[in-house]
């Protein structure tokens, strides 16, 4: 099986239904099969062949989600890039991944300067809203997605099929927090794997109306629309939440049944008071990319007691690892849950040996959703990609500390870079985050590490508060001194209007420290 056959099941059982909903568009399944045929074969016609990887640079639209199912068909590998990428980093990706296609609207090209001569291997550059005259100098060649769809002569069948599922099917590209962005590479059979154990654990089926405000160059919000067509279910797409209130409108007037969001989307909602409209239709919201604090858990619980509540874990490199059963929350409301059907998972020591429960170490995960590696990166891929003792396949080294208690549920501890060394001791940045979030006020929270020559590290807070409300540093302190050790107390505190975000929601960490204040 192929991820383009989720659409094209979809459309054979469902013809008639609204599968995708973007603004006052509206396309059933029929419609997109159709649309995605004709690019697919314009693909083709225009020199793209299976296995080439093809870029799409635009935002959640309803051609982003044509050109996904298009380059599928088109036997091709699928690479999407956020329309806010800088032109620097959209050609590092270009080049990095050879891509032979570009899909874009003609605005961002505008923006692209000498990109597009500095990419040897693009071969073929698409417009996504282009009626005009294409260009017709440089090295490649121009293809109008509006033309094609407006062709009465285009072949609306889908192409012969030509890959297996142990092909590639996607790169995504991490945020390149830590270094150079890594192309993750997931083959058709990866990302299956995942989509089928996402929907078993939600219960999505084909009354599902997912409202979807996460970008589609992030893996979260990629799932949205794969797992939506996988079971034949209506997906939103939502450019933003800069206006909430149009967002529970929508909620309302759709009947939308799933939210996903990430903590900082949480925080923003429950600015509101969410009891004040109709969300009556929600079954259940989701939360990944970041630890949900247990503070915004409840809230969101006592805001919205009908829906249900899933906190997850995962990583790109295999999509989802962990996810907290919603009767669970209460009882464990610091663990990001269980291991994802079809799924195994372990702690190891530095020595790469397993630990017993309750003991951190790094989290390995095993099974048919693990990457296929980082993309011409073979040592970065042997480093992560390791052989499991026992059965000798390799296994996912996720860079994670966790610990396990004795039924199985996992405990994020921090990142393996993120642990601040001080006095000789290691700290984890979410234990004092976790502790700040307790504090009436805090909105947001982030702790880093600042280099100290007697402490090894120092501690740093930053804190950005909720409207209304003032804390001094002094009691911050306070409460923290009643909920940590000595040594985890922080000796430096910035508070912020807000703290900088990554394209994902998340907060970004190295962002705080590239722009940190000198210690008065």
């Amino acid at each position: 099986m192929q991820i383009e056959q989720f659409l094209e099941n979809s459309a054979r059982h469902f013809p008639d239904k609204t599968a995708l909903v973007c603004g006052e568009q509206r396309f059933t399944y029929r419609e997109i099969e159709r649309i995605s045929n004709r690019f697919a074969r314009a693909l083709k016609a225009n020199g793209i062949r299976r296995g080439d990887r093809v870029v799409a640079c635009m935002d959640n639209c309803s051609e982003a989600v044509f050109s996904i199912f298009a380059i599928l068909k088109a036997g091709a590998v699928f690479v999407m890039v956020d329309h806010t990428t800088k032109s620097d980093r959209l050609q590092f990706i270009l080049n990095d991944c050879g891509a032979t296609a570009l899909i874009l609207p003609e605005e961002k090209m505008k923006t692209l300067g000498g990109l597009l001569d500095g990419s040897p291997c693009l071969q073929v550059v698409c417009l996504t809203d282009t009626k005009g005259a294409l260009p017709g100098e440089g090295m490649q060649q121009f293809m109008s997605l509006s033309q094609i769809l407006e062709n009465s002569d285009s072949n609306d069948e889908a192409p012969p099929k030509e890959c297996i599922d142990a092909d590639l099917a996607a790169l995504i590209y991490t945020s390149g927090t830590t270094g150079r962005p890594k192309g993750v590479m997931l083959t058709h059979l990866n990302m299956i794997t995942a989509a089928d154990s996402v929907i078993s654990y939600l219960g999505n089926n084909a009354n599902d109306v997912i409202l979807n405000v996460l970008r589609l160059s992030y893996s979260y919000g990629l799932y949205q629309v794969l797992t939506g067509f996988l079971v034949g279910a209506t997906v939103i797409l939502e450019r933003s939440i800069t206006y909430p209130y149009l967002l529970f409108d929508k909620i309302s007037k759709e009947g939308v049944t799933a939210f996903p969001l990430v903590p900082t989307i949480a925080a923003l909602l429950l600015h509101y008071d969410l009891k004040q409209h109709d969300l009556s239709s929600l079954r259940y919201i989701t939360s990944a990319g970041a630890a949900l604090p247990r503070t915004l858990s409840r809230r969101l619980r006592d805001m919205l007691p009908h829906a249900q509540i899933f906190v997850m874990y995962g990583q790109t490199e295999c999509k989802r690892i962990s996810y907290l059963p919603p009767d669970q929350l209460d009882l464990r409301p610091d663990s990001v849950g269980i291991a994802i059907p079809n799924e195994e998972v372990y702690i190891v020591d530095e020595h790469d040996r397993p630990v017993g429960p309750g003991v951190v170490g790094e989290l390995v995960v095993r099974g048919s959703h693990v990457m296929k590696g980082y993309w011409g990166l073979p040592e970065e891929s042997e480093r992560v990609l390791r052989p499991d003792p026992v059965t000798g396949e390799r296994v996912l080294h996720t860079g994670d500390l966790f610990r396990m208690d004795h039924e199985g549920y996992l405990y994020f501890v921090s990142r393996g870079d993120d642990i601040i060394k001080t006095r000789g001791e290691k700290v984890s940045p979410k234990e004092i985050e976790d502790v700040l979030y307790l504090m009436e006020g805090v909105l947001e929270a982030a702790v880093i590490g600042v280099p100290e020559e007697i402490l090894g590290q120092s501690i740093k807070a930053y804190v950005a508060l909720g409207e209304n409300f003032h804390v001094s540093k002094q009691e911050l302190l306070r409460h923290c001194a009643k909920h940590l050790e000595d040594f985890k107390i922080p000796q430096q505190v910035e508070f912020r209007a807000a703290l900088p975000k990554n394209g994902n929601g998340k907060i970004d960490r190295n962002e705080l420290r590239s722009t940190m204040e000198t210690p008065a």
